[in-house]
């Protein structure tokens, strides 16, 4: 179940006793079992969350209650030709972008892995790896989670794409040339906090802050805090980038990074992304929230500007 709806088990169980829901059955070895009706209704539960409505107001509703509110926050359509038909046409290269995440998808639910990796890498050299990452990977990453929510891709259809863009952002990201030892360039180290399972943004980040010169450590995902901070330190560490979904709770995203900024030296950034709907709405102090993955660039550069005029050098030394 937790794989299959992205809800902890502990969550689960919360909302069995707060708010009645799920209602799972029972086997012969008393374990819980649960009817594929409510399977569903999760689902549509976890997309909703995941926009950033509270449960408490949301799982005592109907199916077709959330089913209607989902379609509320529905962002119109961006397939190009009904856009045009509604006379708010896509620029030619936002729609070709649109046209080609369409294609991936349809790729992934026909089950074509061999032509979806080819697709992907033939429009990667295509385009450069920093456009396929924001024009590309982040809307398809989306679009793949949306799907997997309203049912339409299996769980281990959306471990397949996972593993299949992992692999080709890993390759790509070998093949870009480290900087010079004497360039002044910052050493960033990625990871996510030990609640956050998701890596795919992280490996975004890491393929741009590359090809801005950056010097990328990654730890992977879910290192406790404390050992974050202690290779920090060891590795000499400019900027922390962290990650997090929505499967992230809100008040662990807070208080965790808090406890990070009081674990670190000062002159350490901490940076933070990702859908989590917490970043958006709460301003932390001492942490440089990212919207997109777009002002990665902007980031590095200002970093630059800030260490030369302070003559800190590349590791804050």
């Amino acid at each position: 179940m937790e794989r299959d709806t992205r809800f902890s088990k502990d969550t689960l169980r919360v909302w069995e006793r707060r708010y009645g829901f799920p209602v799972p059955l029972r086997d012969a070895n008393d374990e819980r079992v649960y009817p594929e009706a409510q399977v569903e209704k999760l689902r549509l539960l976890r997309r909703l969350v995941d926009n950033g409505h509270r449960p408490g107001k949301i799982v005592s509703k109907t199916f077709e209650e959330l089913l209607a509110l989902a379609e509320e926050g529905k962002p119109r359509p961006k397939n190009g030709k009904r856009m045009q038909a509604e006379g708010t046409a896509l620029p030619s290269a936002a729609l070709e972008a649109h046209q080609t995440v369409a294609t991936f998808i349809d790729l992934l639910r026909t089950h074509q892995t061999d032509a979806l990796r080819q697709a992907m890498s033939t429009t990667l050299m295509r385009i450069g790896l920093r456009d396929f990452i924001i024009e590309i990977a982040a809307p398809l990453c989306h679009e793949v989670g949306e799907a997997w929510a309203r049912g339409e891709i299996q769980v281990f259809e959306e471990h397949l794409f996972t593993e299949q863009i992992a692999h080709l952002l890993r390759n790509t990201i070998s093949t870009i040339p480290a900087p010079p030892e004497s360039a002044a360039v910052p050493r960033v180290l990625l990871t996510t906090f030990p609640e956050e399972p998701h890596g795919l943004g992280l490996l975004m980040a890491e393929a741009l802050l590359a090809l801005q010169g950056s010097v990328c450590i990654s730890l992977g995902v879910q290192t406790p805090i404390g050992e974050l901070a202690m290779a920090a330190k060891a590795q000499r560490i400019d900027i922390v980038a962290l990650s997090f979904s929505a499967y992230c709770a809100g008040r662990s995203v807070i208080s965790g990074l808090q406890l990070l900024r009081d674990s670190l030296p000062p002159h350490v950034e901490i940076w933070a992304g990702g859908t989590s709907p917490v970043l958006a709405r709460t301003s932390i102090a001492d942490v440089h929230v990212f919207q997109t993955l777009a002002g990665i660039a902007q980031a590095v550069e200002r970093w630059r500007l800030h260490s030369q005029a302070n003559h800190l050098g590349p590791a804050g030394a």
